[in-house]
């Protein structure tokens, strides 16, 4: 709800979820207080989608296509905006450390030949969270594996028809 309405009330998520607010109100004392539970629990999904990929371990192209999945199944799973979380020092600190370890496993795919190199620095992380965010908004029908294939795919090959 918060992805469509960030703005959203207690009323109105206590509505949608078919319970009184009230009880919203004894599991979270405050809008801001749900907002935070939200976040938390978004950022640990991402922390174990990318612990799950084993980006240190695993063959680039194979740790490349499961942190995708991993990652379309959270932004489906828990919609909201990070941008505001942001504002808590201990929740950026864990969100830029998990950025470090993809922009490390990105690098690897580059020196691995999987990702070519001389690009802009950053282009890639800066493109694969798009492209992953687009495909689990825009493409809901598709499973995290097909859209992940996808995705995948756009990274290495482009949309060229050679």
């Amino acid at each position: 709800m918060f992805a469509a309405d960030p703005g959203a009330s207690i009323a109105s998520i206590a509505a949608e979820a078919g319970v009184d607010r009230r009880t919203v109100y004894r599991r979270f004392a405050s809008r801001e207080d749900l907002l935070a539970a939200i976040y938390e629990a978004r950022l640990t999904a991402i922390e174990k989608a990318i612990e799950d990929a084993r980006l240190r371990e695993a063959p680039v192209a194979v740790a490349l296509h499961r942190y995708v999945e991993n990652i379309i199944a959270v932004n489906r799973t828990w919609p909201v905006d990070l941008a505001r979380m942001l504002a808590d020092e201990s929740v950026r600190a864990r969100r830029d450390a998990a950025v470090r370890e993809v922009d490390a496993f990105l690098e690897r795919a580059t020196d691995e030949g999987l990702l070519r190199p001389g690009l802009p620095e950053g282009w890639a992380s800066a493109l694969l969270p798009d492209l992953m965010h687009l495909v689990s908004r825009q493409r809901p029908e598709l499973s995290p594996g097909r859209a992940a294939d996808i995705v995948v795919d756009t990274l290495l090959h482009g949309l060229g028809a050679s």
